[in-house]
């Protein structure tokens, strides 16, 4: 089942020459995949029922075309994918044109919200999203990475309480942030970076 929803960049949204930040991108995206979930019951409404949450393990972004402040787009997604304890789901951004200007891979686990374990995706979870085979990348775009041994460039960063999230952690978007404020300001200046690739390997918490 392919899930659509319109959307129109808001001057938040917007960076240089008034085009889409990425964290502007990833947040329609992350938004149009909670609202596929509440239409098969497994949202954000439905928590306290099921005592499950999506939480998101890995991006994979890559803009083909950058949209401009005040454009509605259309936002496709699907399910497909599944792999025991893990789903991949995908994502194409289109403008008013019908031209195609971002696609996108992601991974995704359900958790226990109770014992913060990982739930098996069983055929009567995932068929309800009716996944298709489809795949906006040609070949598998979440690989392993790498983590490097020596870092050019570093923030101490102590997370507060407007960081945390439904899910009690740190929402993704802002692991993007930090990682803009942690780069050198001559690679900062760069922006947009057309691609990007984050990879969440253990939630951050609140410690007071």
């Amino acid at each position: 089942m392919i899930y659509k929803e319109t959307f129109k960049p808001g001057l938040k949204d917007i960076g240089k020459d008034n085009t889409i930040k990425n964290r502007a991108i990833l947040e329609i995206l992350e938004n149009v995949a909670a609202y596929h979930s509440d239409t098969v019951s497994y949202g954000a409404n439905q928590t306290d029922t099921n005592r499950t949450a999506w939480i998101l393990l890995d991006w994979n972004l890559q803009v083909l075309k950058r949209p401009k402040y005040g454009q509605v787009l259309t936002v496709k997604t699907w399910g497909r994918d599944v792999k025991k304890f893990f789903t991949f789901r995908d994502f194409e951004i289109y403008d008013e044109n019908q031209e195609l200007c971002v696609i996108a891979t992601s991974k995704w686990a359900l958790i226990d919200i109770d014992n913060r374990k990982m739930v098996r995706l069983t055929d009567e979870i995932m068929n309800r999203y009716e996944p298709e085979e489809k795949s906006v990348f040609s070949e598998e775009k979440l690989g392993k990475l790498e983590v490097p041994t020596e870092f050019s460039s570093y923030i101490n960063y102590e997370v507060i309480r407007k960081d945390i999230d439904v899910n009690k952690h740190m929402h993704n978007l802002y692991y993007l942030d930090l990682a803009y404020e942690a780069m050198p300001k001559e690679v900062y200046d760069q922006r947009p970076f057309d691609n990007v690739r984050i990879t969440y390997k253990k939630e951050i918490k609140l410690r007071r």
